[in-house]
């Protein structure tokens, strides 16, 4: 009998892990964004606001048809956390922006993640770094898969 703490986990065992953290993390972040009045998927686009978007790229970052997202900043827009300008190099595109309520909104709905912090917190510092300098070599290919 192998000793289980030598060797490494399979492919499908960190996809299940994986998978098993994106699910807690979503009930935790899906709880929150009840409590301030927003759906999922209305938070979602506020947390990739981070710098200003064009209409399309966040239909492709939501995976959903362009006029789905039209309805998301619309409502978005009527709360006054996302306003749209003409994009400065093109203007028929129009981006969407973050107000400055829509940043704090979504610092607000992290702030009030409990179980996940707990989680996070739960860490050494090591740990942390260890953690978040995986998450982001994942990420690239994650986001933007080679099809």
């Amino acid at each position: 009998m192998s000793d289980t703490t030598t060797t490494s986990p399979s492919t499908a065992e960190i996809m299940d892990a994986m998978a098993a953290i994106g699910t807690a993390y979503f009930h935790d972040f899906a709880a929150v964004v009840t409590r301030h009045g927003l759906t999922s998927v209305q938070a979602k686009t506020l947390s990739l606001l981070r710098r200003p978007l064009p209409m399309r790229g966040l239909a492709d970052r939501l995976v959903c048809d362009a006029s789905n997202v039209t309805g998301i900043v619309d409502r978005l827009e009527s709360r006054g956390l996302v306003r749209r300008e003409a994009d400065p190099t093109d203007r028929r595109i129009k981006n969407v922006v973050a107000t400055e309520e829509g940043h704090a909104t979504i610092r607000r709905i992290r702030a009030e993640m409990h179980t996940t912090r707990a989680a996070l917190d739960g860490l050494s510092t090591e740990e942390r770094a260890a953690l978040f300098g995986l998450l982001a070599r994942l990420r690239p290919a994650m986001e933007n898969p080679q099809i």
